[in-house]
C-alpha cells in the first residue's frame, strides 16, 4: 500500500470516527456502531499509517471497542457478526495492538445473551428491584448493576432509587415490529420485539431457539 493510499484510509478512519463519537453523544448507539463498523473497514490502512509514523503498538482501536461496547447492550447479534468478519485474517490487529479481539468478542457474544436474559426480566416484571437481580437471574450481581447503569445512560430504562437499591423501568417500546433470525437455520421472522427477548420454537426448523434480534440497516 503507498503512502498516499495509507493517508487515505487514516483520514477516512478519522472522519468516520468523529462521526461515531458525535452519533454517541447525541445518544444515537445504534448510528455509532454502523460508523465504527465503516472506519473498521480502513483500519489496516490507519494502522500502516501509524505505524509509519511512530512504531509503536496500539493500546486499542476504538471502532472495534465502540462495537463491542454497545453491541451487546443493544442485543445487535448482526453487528457482533458483522465484527467478526471485520477481524477475519486482520493479522494486523493480532500483532500490533496490546487487546486480544478475537477473545473480546467471544466476552461481547456473551454478554448479549445474558442482556437478553435481563431484558426478558424486565419485561416480565415491570418495577422489579436491582439488588434482587443475581436471586432471580444467578451470576454477578455487579455485572447486572453496570448493565442497568449503562442501560439508563442510554435512555433505555429508568432507576429510581428505592430502599438502598434501585427500581428499574423499562423506557423504550418492545411492542415496536422488529426482524430476528434463527441461529439454528438462519430463517428470519418478524414480530413484537418482546416475542423475541425469549426462547421460542422456530417456525422454520422447529428448534426453541433465542432468536436473534436483526438491528435496522
Amino acid at each position: 500500500m503507498k503512502k498516499a493510499e495509507m493517508q487515505q484510509h487514516h483520514a477516512q478512519y478519522e472522519s468516520l470516527i468523529a462521526q461515531a463519537q458525535a452519533a454517541r453523544r447525541e445518544g444515537l448507539f445504534q448510528k455509532t456502531i454502523q460508523l465504527a463498523l465503516a472506519a473498521g473497514e480502513h483500519i489496516d490502512g490507519m494502522m500502516k499509517y501509524e505505524r509509519k509514523r511512530d512504531d509503536t503498538r496500539f493500546t486499542g482501536i476504538e471502532a472495534l471497542d465502540m462495537v463491542l461496547r454497545y453491541g451487546p447492550l443493544l442485543l445487535d447479534f448482526r453487528s457482533l457478526d458483522k465484527l467478526e468478519q471485520l477481524l477475519a485474517g486482520r493479522r494486523r490487529v493480532d500483532k500490533n495492538t496490546c487487546v486480544d479481539y478475537e477473545q473480546e468478542l467471544v466476552k461481547a457474544k456473551a454478554r448479549m445473551w445474558q442482556n437478553h436474559k435481563f431484558w426478558d426480566h424486565l419485561e416480565k416484571n415491570p418495577d422489579c428491584r436491582q439488588d434482587e437481580l443475581r436471586q432471580r437471574l444467578g451470576g454477578d450481581q455487579e455485572d447486572w448493576r453496570r448493565t442497568a447503569e449503562m442501560w439508563e445512560d442510554m435512555g433505555l430504562i429508568r432507576r429510581a432509587p428505592e430502599g438502598g437499591s434501585y427500581r428499574l423501568t423499562l423506557m423504550t417500546q418492545m411492542r415496536e415490529v422488529v426482524k430476528a433470525k434463527c441461529p439454528s437455520c438462519g430463517n428470519v421472522a418478524e414480530g413484537a420485539k418482546a416475542e423475541f427477548l425469549d426462547s421460542v420454537p422456530c417456525c422454520a426448523c422447529k428448534e426453541n431457539v433465542l432468536l436473534v434480534i436483526l438491528s435496522r440497516e
